[in-house]
């Protein structure tokens, strides 16, 4: 046992001797027996033990189970009690998963507390062939089908090498025992169903199931980190000029990766793949992406933003979201001698022809202008088309409109020829946008 497991930990640079780790134990056999092989050779560990309130006296046997197990083995334990229920309700999550989010949240913050160097977790050789089937059922891509990772930011699992069969060999061979969670052994868990039903069907067809799994899994971890070694300089953009992949095998794996940084999924994926251009995608991480003459830009979805009322002269203060690109902006508005402003940060209009109160909002259907130097009036959506700009750029376009409903300025672009400063003009209107970027 300590062979298999001791080489892996080396292979995989887990744990070192001289650092403190905290061991997740739930009383089970596999995190009862990783407990005991831990502290056997000389790693200085803490146990932590969550009591999740789920199974009535079975959850309180199981808590008294780990309190005795350490007093014996000479191993701090820390405890903690949830209100899983009440967690999960509040939240909108599944049992499973408020659970999860509990635990791990609790693990990582008596990590830091007690400076202990990782979390070391049970997670088997079973564990991650169960989790590769699950993957494979859903629906997935490569790393999918990886399974479980032996390292995870802090979280630390040195028996992905050993199976649920070894661990128990182990204990019986030692002649420990360890309680047995009840909801492990109802087919009524998609997990449970693969661990009860479909795994052992898979055995009768051939006995070294799980070793080829794991192995196969293994491999493609080896594939997956040659892909990404090769696609990290797209990964940390966002933009992806998919031109570049127009003709390569690899263009829509290339996609995904990318777009699942964002939270998309293969089938949105495939959706934009196939869109014309100016087509966009939402995800549920509050993402947008949008597909523009052969290129992907990935930017925060944007959020409704509160009209700014301008009743005189004076400072004022957009909404943070008014500019995605600035921390802060303003509008700066006062009377000056004439002149024409050559800045696109600054409007200037004869004030005569401005009527207050000023709105700063952005743009809006049917929008109008007369922009500045030409005759007629032009909607302010094809005066964007023309500039070349991307739906993202449109849609957070803003304006400043008169008491009449005039668009005097297209921020940052085009004056309304209604306000133009003139050889009439007698005194200026200056609207200035300032910025901290």
């Amino acid at each position: 046992m300590w062979s298999k497991v001791g080489q892996y930990i080396k292979k995989n640079n887990l744990l070192e001797n001289n650092s403190l780790y905290v061991v997740a134990l739930s009383g089970g056999a596999d995190s009862v027996a990783l407990l005991l092989l831990l502290k056997e050779h000389g790693y200085n560990i803490h146990a932590a033990h969550c009591n999740f309130h789920l199974r009535g006296e079975e959850s309180d046997r199981d808590e008294q189970f780990c309190i005795e197990l350490c007093e014996k083995a000479g191993v701090a334990l820390h405890r903690v009690h949830f209100d899983t229920k009440t967690y999960a309700e509040l939240h909108k999550v599944s049992i499973e998963m408020a659970a999860r989010a509990l635990r791990y949240r609790w693990f990582e913050q008596l990590r830091q507390d007690i400076g202990a160097a990782g979390i070391c977790v049970a997670h088997h050789r079973d564990d991650s062939v169960e989790t590769v089937l699950l993957n494979l059922v859903r629906g997935t891509g490569l790393r999918g089908l990886t399974g479980i990772q032996p390292r995870n930011g802090y979280v630390l699992r040195p028996f992905l090498c050993v199976s649920r069969t070894e661990i128990e060999q182990y204990l019986a061979e030692r002649g420990q025992n360890y309680v047995t969670d009840s909801t492990n052994l109802e087919a009524d868990v998609m997990r449970n169903k693969v661990r009860l039903q479909v795994l052992p069907l898979l055995r009768e067809l051939n006995p070294a199931v799980d070793d080829n799994i794991q192995r196969t899994a293994e491999n493609l971890s080896s594939a997956q980190a040659a892909s990404d070694a090769m696609l990290s300089r797209y990964l940390g953009n966002n933009q992806l000029d998919i031109s570049d992949f127009k003709d390569s095998a690899s263009r829509e794996y290339t996609v995904f990766e990318w777009m699942k940084n964002y939270g998309f999924n293969g089938s949105q994926v495939r959706q934009i793949l196939a869109a014309e251009t100016g087509r966009m995608v939402s995800s549920s991480q509050g993402f947008d992406v949008l597909k523009d003459r052969g290129r992907l830009l990935a930017e925060p979805s944007l959020k409704a933003m509160k009209a700014v009322k301008i009743p005189e002269e004076g400072t004022y203060v957009l909404p943070e979201n008014a500019l995605p690109w600035a921390e802060s902006a303003k509008i700066k508005v006062c009377r000056c001698a004439p002149y024409v402003s050559k800045s696109a940060d600054v409007a200037t209009l004869d004030a005569r022809r401005v009527e207050f109160p000023l709105t700063v909002r952005r743009v809006e259907e049917g929008d109008w202008m007369q922009p500045y130097g030409m005759a007629g009036r032009k909607l302010l959506s094809d005066m964007m088309t023309d500039c070349k700009m991307t739906l993202f750029d449109k849609r957070r376009q803003l304006v400043v409109a008169d008491a009449r409903g005039f668009v005097v300025w297209m921020v940052g672009l085009r004056t309304s020829q209604q306000a133009a400063v003139t050889a009439d003009t007698t005194q200026v209107l200056e609207l200035r946008l300032v910025t901290d970027k």
